[in-house]
């Protein structure tokens, strides 16, 4: 017996529209936007969560991902593609992508997810973003060509804002081995943390023997750290 179709969120013909493909077989994208607390809540219907899609979706943005960066940059090392596919597929970046595209507004959820709310909580919206890669992936007979082309836009914007916050050569390891050549101790500190979860602001100061060498902020730990890090190399280097 084929499974009862979900009761839809809203009308998700707004959603094709904002991603630009029309699913053929619509079940697909229902099952991309059930989280599993509304699977839990409806067991009398049998219907699979998103998480299966997920499973799916984290490779197929793992392989379109790195596809887009060894296009666009043609000539770097294996080293910087790696960093940089790094942030493009974390939480926060899937987190946000989901929100450009109102991702949230069409999830099901279950009655306590709705409560806490869920529609706006980042490992939510990451889990349902890459369901939905799946689901395009799958609709589309498995072309990646057809997740690229929604996928790519969204990339391309997020590169550009990870190369205007960080650079390519990472300051982080060069000043590991000054420090290290000099027989130092190195250590980070996240002093200070704001905003919401979706838009966290944090600040970071690197400490050599003990001592503040550099300070930095960023909208990630990780991107604090590395301007520290920078901060601290112009100021280590010049010491020592």
């Amino acid at each position: 017996m084929a499974r009862k179709q979900s009761p839809l969120p809203k009308d998700i013909s707004g959603l094709e529209e904002t991603i630009g493909y029309t699913f053929y077989d619509k079940e697909y994208l229902l099952e991309a936007l059930r989280h599993s607390s509304y699977v839990n809540e409806n067991k009398q219907y049998g219907w699979f969560s998103n998480e299966r899609l997920e499973f799916l979706g984290d490779s197929v943005l793992s392989l379109v991902t790195s596809s887009y960066l060894f296009g666009f940059f043609s000539s770097r090392p294996e080293g910087d593609l790696t960093k940089i596919r790094a942030d493009l597929v974390c939480t926060r970046s899937l987190s946000k992508f989901a929100r450009m595209i109102g991702l949230g507004d069409y999830l099901l959820l279950g009655h306590g997810q709705e409560i806490v709310g869920g529609r706006d909580q980042n490992k939510i919206l990451e889990d349902a973003f890459e369901a939905l890669l799946a689901a395009i992936y799958l609709d589309s007979g498995k072309n990646l060509d057809t997740v690229a082309e929604f996928l790519n836009p969204l990339l391309e914007k997020e590169v550009q804002t990870i190369l205007s916050e960080q650079p390519i050569i990472d300051p982080k390891s060069k000043l590991q081995e000054v420090v290290q050549e000099a027989k130092g101790l190195l250590a980070y500190e996240i002093v200070a943390e704001s905003g919401p979860d979706h838009d966290k602001h944090y600040v970071c100061e690197v400490r050599i023997d003990n001592n503040v060498m550099g300070r930095g902020e960023g909208s990630s730990k990780k991107k604090a750290e590395i301007k520290a890090a920078a901060d601290a190399l112009k100021n280590y280097i010049v010491i020592t």
